[in-house]
């Protein structure tokens, strides 16, 4: 996945457009992680990529679909969960961003934390876009319950419902804003922004042939 500096400075200072109706939602900013150019050629030229063609994303959603009927309680007692929410939609209108977490889950120090779930196997890290992903999920729960978020939850299905926590900070929060406000930027201004800064992510890309 792409490096993206984000210097902690720049994160704080940009703020999405008040008068904006764009709102972003987790799977777009999946998109913007792996290119900053997906934005471009999905909302400003309407070029879509197929994503429903393939597996992982099919089988991504049967098991979100199927979450409910999972017994991890066992995973929850053990990070001090003692309560939970299925399927949440929220939205905020401060940072224009919307989405369904998989679970939001109140621990027993009052803070609260959102769970994903991931059809994968754990490859010894976090991905990139995985871990902005549940940070992304933590700023809505921030927003809308006024609770302090500290950390977030990912559940690997493909690795037996394999439990990983990421800790999260102020800055992580300020990161996510920043990239959100640079994907309403692309898509308002419609300019051109860079691309991977690995071009081996190209090889497999769906805009490989229109993308200069």
């Amino acid at each position: 996945m792409i490096e993206k500096e984000l210097s902690e400075n720049t994160a704080h200072t940009l703020t999405a457009d008040p008068e904006s109706n764009i709102f972003v939602t987790a799977s777009v900013l999946l998109e913007y992680l792996f290119c900053p150019r997906f934005i471009y050629f999905m909302n400003c030229l309407c070029i879509d990529q197929n994503e429903d063609k393939r597996f992982k994303v099919l089988k991504g959603r049967e098991v979100h679909e199927g979450k409910e009927r999972l017994n991890i309680d066992y995973l929850r007692k053990r990070i001090g969960c003692v309560g939970k929410e299925i399927g949440v939609y929220m939205a905020s209108e401060r940072y224009h961003i919307k989405g369904e977490v998989d679970e939001v889950l109140t621990l027993s120090d009052g803070s609260m934390a959102p769970m994903d779930y991931k059809y994968a196997e754990y490859r010894d890290t976090i991905f990139r876009t995985q871990r902005y992903q549940s940070i992304f999920y933590g700023l809505l729960i921030r927003e809308n319950y006024g609770k302090e978020v500290k950390k977030c939850y990912i559940c690997y299905v493909r690795s037996k419902n394999l439990l990983k926590e990421i800790e999260i900070k102020e800055k992580d929060f300020a990161e996510v804003q920043s990239m959100v406000d640079e994907i309403i930027d692309i898509t308002q201004k419609c300019y051109y922004p860079k691309g991977a800064k690995y071009k081996t992510q190209c090889i497999d890309c769906c805009y490989r042939n229109i993308c200069v």
